[in-house]
């Protein structure tokens, strides 16, 4: 378990998963959850929030992290670039 600011943070296997076979580190991660550029609910998933930031290590690409705010500690559900998010 991880704390992010105030917030105990966990990663599902399937996030660790996308985040190895991406390369993204935690700390990209948890850097965008600490200070998101923009941070929407979920349209399909009311449980979940999509948190985004942009990545200078990573040609500034937008990271989107999806993650269920309703639990205890909050679940990184799953984490990817996100081209359609070019214009945060």
């Amino acid at each position: 378990m991880v704390r992010v600011g105030s917030v105990e943070l966990r990663y599902t296997e399937h996030a660790l998963n996308m985040m190895g076979q991406r390369e993204i580190p935690p700390e990209w991660v948890e850097r965008v959850l600490e200070s998101p550029s923009l941070q929407l609910p979920n349209p399909k998933d009311t449980e979940v929030e999509r948190f985004f930031g942009r990545i200078p290590e990573f040609g500034n690409r937008a990271l989107r992290v999806a993650v269920n705010t309703r639990t205890t500690p909050w679940r990184v559900v799953t984490v990817f670039f996100d081209r359609a998010a070019g214009g945060l």
